[in-house]
């Protein structure tokens, strides 16, 4: 089947069978499901709801000549994410704690720390994979530019989707400060060193 004619299938198979199911309201719009590449991802309140929803989408999928992967994953993000049991074919779908998805770490207590962790240890590994270009005699300005393109690229990917807390902000903030410690060629005991006569000075 050809991409073009799948996406078309998806799109009528979903359509049928979704409508009226409840889902998230987002500025007064319903939003019950997330449609990727090849994948889609089903956005639900309820338990009973989303098991309801898989059994329409399987009815449907049938019509259309097509069958739904039993090895798919559940998850529930909640402050106390209880298993969800959803069967298709008599085969319950496994849950999950945490689980990646184009690039992004998701988890069950729908916290960021995790893959922002993991982002920025990517951005170091990229800075370090670079470090001589970083750490040239190139003008100050353009190596910064430089950072911001290429390393926090990097590190901020999917920021826009996280729910930030403050120690996941200093996170981010010490990790800048290594970038431009390193770009200068500071070490952190003359990093110490200055704040400690700064202090004095006060």
């Amino acid at each position: 089947m050809s991409p073009i004619l799948f996406d078309l299938y998806i799109e009528c198979l979903t359509k049928e069978a979704l409508e009226g199911f409840g889902g998230f309201q987002i500025e007064g719009q319903i939003i019950r499901i997330v449609k990727y590449a090849d994948d889609l991802v089903l956005l639900v309140k309820e338990e009973k709801v989303l098991e309801d929803m898989i059994d329409k989408l399987i009815e449907n999928g049938r019509c259309y000549g097509m069958e739904m992967n039993v090895e798919k994953k559940v998850i529930r993000i909640s402050r106390q994410p209880l298993p969800v049991k959803i069967m298709i074919d008599q085969k319950q779908l496994e849950n999950v704690e945490s689980s990646k998805y184009l690039g992004s770490m998701l988890k069950n207590d729908g916290r960021c720390n995790c893959e922002i962790k993991s982002r920025i240890a990517m951005a170091k590994a990229a800075f370090n994979k670079n470090r001589v270009l970083f750490t040239s005699t190139l003008n100050l300005k353009l190596r910064e530019k430089l950072v911001k393109c290429y390393i926090w690229n990097i590190a901020l990917y999917g920021a826009e989707t996280w729910m930030l807390r403050e120690i996941d902000q200093k996170h981010l903030e010490s990790s800048e400060m290594w970038c431009w410690r390193r770009m200068e060629k500071i070490k952190w005991t003359d990093h110490v060193r200055n704040e400690e006569v700064l202090l004095r000075e006060k």
